[in-house]
């Protein structure tokens, strides 16, 4: 596999607590094989459930000893470090000594799971100890099986399970995003507040250290020839034979001549090389010579500005951000890798923070356009039937969005996104098949390039989501879980072509609750807060409440299940039972960023 940001830095661990009684003669003895075993088995029960981005199993690091005080947590607070441990889960199964066992490093994201017995209930450790965790500004989450368990009985209750992997997975996208950069190649683009980027919310919220490059530096790389000429010949070649043009919908008088488009290939081609080298660095760069360029900038995200002072002269970022996002290019199946258009870092974030829950890529569109039924019926003669009925939502953009999003990837016959380690030569091809790359439109970009141009199937389950940042406040998250709908094809063909019909379409349908901005799908466009929203396969809001709880960003509207929602226990004393938004902002408020010196 090629290079990768975590090629040089490896992933986090998570570790396991298990916490005991420390009095001996007879009570700590009684229960050390059972607290062992517990801690096993939770390692067990995530290594067996859980995947890197690379699809090897996550693994675990259980403390040498049971912990019955502070020095045998110290002790295992020193193999946390030395084993580059990122997530910390406390088990017991006994009643134990709250502040004297409890993990004191305030970055890492903590859970105890106490077992719900009857003849030494670990429910009682429990409370003491997420006490002490809010009491000492460290909000912990707290697990607690439904129902009693034997004393023998080793298995992980399903609601136990749920609530185990759920923080494991939040609190690995953490540890992943710690230390790591944001490359920015270029700057602000036309405006866009996102790609403004912030340095304090991704240094205090995020533990990461954005990256500034200019634009040049690709301009640069070709001139001198730094890439790899081996590999930018096979990305050409495969280039011609999978990647088909579509119709060119400028008109006549200012379209590129065929010698003026075979030459913007070839510029894209390396610029997507480029940039994949810019992040995570090439070894092959090193071999010739150019070992500054040969490491990268340690990127596990970035962003590309693009418009207007780059594509007013030079072909657009659309190939290259296509292929840096996508499961797969001209060396087979890869690790997506995160690059935003026109450099919305804010977006970029949410793909990121989508990508690290799930292995899999993410899209990036423009929440574009309302429609309603009664709109459409206008428009074509015909109105929105079926899970469409009450309205859509136009997800469009300039042809970045991976092509995942194509849908002709299949598990059993059923569309999907796959891990990027299941993809196969057939859903590349189907993939491809699927996709037109449209000639840009010359008016918006002078410099010509390409455009991915494919339709999202009905049927695909999205969560849609955006970080936006308040002065004053701080960031904040929204989320809009829905489903992919398809039109009829008179539908589609003129609702495209009033818009970009050489771009990427999905339309979005999200799932109503009848409450607040969910009451209808009018109020969920007009209540989302920027122009651009990523999109991830599957229903995961309730994952991204519990990563935000943990990053102390506030989630301002969702359409999550109230039984899903997963917070640390001391949210509860901030109002939650009655205001349970506004208890997400006053206590994200209150702890403050995670990594903030000043906390």
């Amino acid at each position: 596999m090629a290079q990768t940001v975590f090629t040089m830095n490896g992933f986090p661990k998570v570790g396991i607590r298990p916490i005991i009684d420390g009095r001996r003669r007879g009570v700590r003895e009684s229960l050390e094989v059972q607290t062992m075993n517990m801690a096993k088995t939770a390692a067990r029960l995530i290594s067996e459930n859980l995947s890197y981005p690379d699809g090897t199993p996550v693994q675990c690091v259980i403390a040498d000893t049971t912990i019955g005080g502070r020095y045998e947590a110290a002790q295992c607070a020193n193999k946390f470090r030395d084993n580059n441990v990122g997530v910390s889960l406390s088990v017991t199964p006994c009643w134990c000594y709250g502040t004297e066992t409890m993990d004191i490093d305030p970055t890492i994201p903590k859970a105890v799971w106490g077992f719900n017995g009857t003849e030494r209930p670990g429910a009682v450790y429990l409370a003491c100890m997420l006490a002490g965790y809010a009491q000492r500004g460290m909000p912990a989450y707290g697990i607690y099986g439904h129902e009693v368990q034997d004393r023998t009985d080793t298995s992980v209750p399903a609601d136990v399970k749920e609530k185990i992997l759920r923080f494991v997975k939040a609190g690995l996208a953490v540890a992943m995003m710690k230390g790591k950069s944001y490359l920015s190649v270029g700057s602000s683009a036309m405006g866009i507040a996102g790609s403004f980027v912030d340095i304090d919310f991704f240094q205090d919220y995020l533990g990461m250290a954005p990256e500034n490059m200019d634009e040049c530096e690709i301009e640069r790389r070709i001139a001198e020839g730094i890439y790899d000429k081996d590999e930018y010949e096979k990305a050409l070649a495969w280039t011609k034979k999978w990647c088909k043009e579509g119709k060119d919908y400028n008109p006549k008088a200012i379209q590129k001549t065929r010698s003026q488009k075979d030459a913007d290939w070839e510029y894209i081609v390396k610029m997507a090389m480029i940039v994949r080298d810019m992040m995570a660095g090439n070894p092959k760069l090193a071999e010739m010579g150019f070992g500054e360029e040969a490491v990268g900038r340690n990127a596990i995200a970035g962003g590309f500005q693009g418009q207007r002072q780059w594509t007013d002269h030079w072909p657009n970022g659309d190939f290259m951000e296509v292929m840096c996002n996508t499961s797969f290019d001209w060396n087979g199946p890869k690790m997506p890798q995160i690059v935003a258009t026109e450099n919305d870092s804010l977006n970029g974030v949410c793909m990121l923070l989508m990508w690290l829950l799930t292995n899999k890529a993410s899209m990036f569109a423009d929440v574009r356009t309302y429609w309603s039924s009664d709109a459409v019926k206008r428009a074509t003669g015909k109105g929105l039937t079926g899970i469409a009925k009450n309205g859509i939502i136009h997800l469009l953009n300039s042809g970045s969005c991976c092509l995942d999003a194509a849908g002709e990837m299949t598990v059993k016959g059923k569309r999907c996104f796959k891990n990027w380690w299941e993809v196969t030569e057939k859903d590349m091809a189907a993939t491809l098949k699927a996709t037109k790359w449209v000639p840009a439109g010359v008016e918006y970009f002078r410099g010509g390039g390409f455009s991915s141009s494919f339709l999202t199937p009905k049927g695909l389950p999205l969560t849609m989501t955006r970080i936006s940042i308040v002065k004053g406040q701080g960031p904040v998250l929204q989320i809009a879980e829905g489903w992919s709908v398809t039109l009829d094809p008179k539908q589609q063909e003129t609702l495209m072509l009033r818009t970009n019909p050489e771009w990427p379409c999905t339309w979005f349908v999200p799932r109503l609750t009848g409450k607040g901005v969910f009451k209808d799908v009018y109020s969920v466009m007009n209540a989302w807060a920027a122009n651009h929203g990523a999109i991830a396969y599957g229903h995961i809001g309730a994952d991204l409440i519990t990563l935000a709880s943990m990053l102390r960003i506030p989630v301002a509207m969702h359409n999550v299940p109230e039984e899903q929602v997963y917070q640390p226990h001391c949210w509860g004393l901030f109002g939650a039972s009655d205001d349970p938004t506004g208890a997400d902002f006053r206590a994200c408020k209150n702890f403050g960023p995670l990594y903030a010196t000043n906390r």
